[in-house]
């Protein structure tokens, strides 16, 4: 499925199977930003919080910034391993220092979910891995860059960063449309063996700004051309 839309007006330039459910792999993590974000600006949380990870984060499987266990991790780096490792470690460390536990902080990803208008998404989980009964639309994906990119333009700075290093491990952005030159700043790839490569771009030129979203494409490579493809689309043929 695909969307493209124009990010100042709202307004859907392309869409392909928008309402349908697929499994959000690391897509959820953008909603985990945007939960901590917010509580960063309402000073709930502070950037240089010293966050302590639990065995849980640690255990966790898919991809990791490789935090250890009872290690001290500041809230910056987290978010850092997050946007641009997509560390499923760092989003648990995160929820459960913010709520106290993942379950309580995934209560609140649904209850955003359902007040910036997302119809059809549930998550299960604060990184996406697979589980049952967490789905998502590209519709609903395009809609939270939207809210999370104007609530937060402060978050690009972490999701165009191209690599991260932390415990000298030096791990790089799996979105390759940063490297392109033609506006990217943002935001996101996701991959879970049932739902294939899901990548959400978003871009800006000239004062406008498109996002694109594409789930399911059955190759890596394949999302990145199917979404610079829709944002080219977008810039050429419409204008603000």
């Amino acid at each position: 499925s695909g969307v493209l839309m124009d990010a100042l007006s709202g307004q859907v330039l392309f869409e392909k199977n928008p309402d349908l459910r697929i499994p959000p792999a690391s897509f959820g993590k953008i909603l985990t930003l945007y939960v901590a974000f917010d509580a960063i600006r309402a000073g709930q949380l502070k950037m240089d919080d010293m966050v302590t990870v639990s065995e849980k984060a640690w255990r966790i499987q898919g991809s990791k910034m490789f935090i250890k266990v009872g290690e001290r991790v500041k809230v910056e780096d987290l978010l850092k391993g997050i946007a641009i490792s997509s560390g499923n470690d760092a989003c648990i460390a995160l929820a459960e220092h913010m709520t106290g536990s993942e379950e309580t902080f995934v209560s609140k990803m649904n209850e955003k979910a359902n007040l910036i208008g997302m119809k059809d998404s549930q998550f299960k989980n604060s990184h996406g891995m697979p589980a049952e009964g967490q789905y998502t639309t590209a519709m609903d994906m395009v809609t939270l860059a939207r809210r999370y990119i104007e609530d937060h333009p402060e978050a690009l700075a972490f999701h165009s960063t191209t690599e991260y290093e932390y415990n000298k491990i030096r791990q790089y952005n799996r979105n390759t449309l940063l490297h392109k030159n033609i506006g990217v700043d943002g935001l996101k790839t996701g991959h879970v063996e049932e739902a294939g490569f899901h990548l959400l771009a978003t871009a800006k030129r000239d004062g406008q700004r498109m996002i694109a979203v594409v789930m399911g494409c059955d190759r890596m490579s394949k999302r990145a051309q199917e979404a610079q493809a829709l944002l080219e689309y977008g810039f050429k043929n419409f204008s603000t």
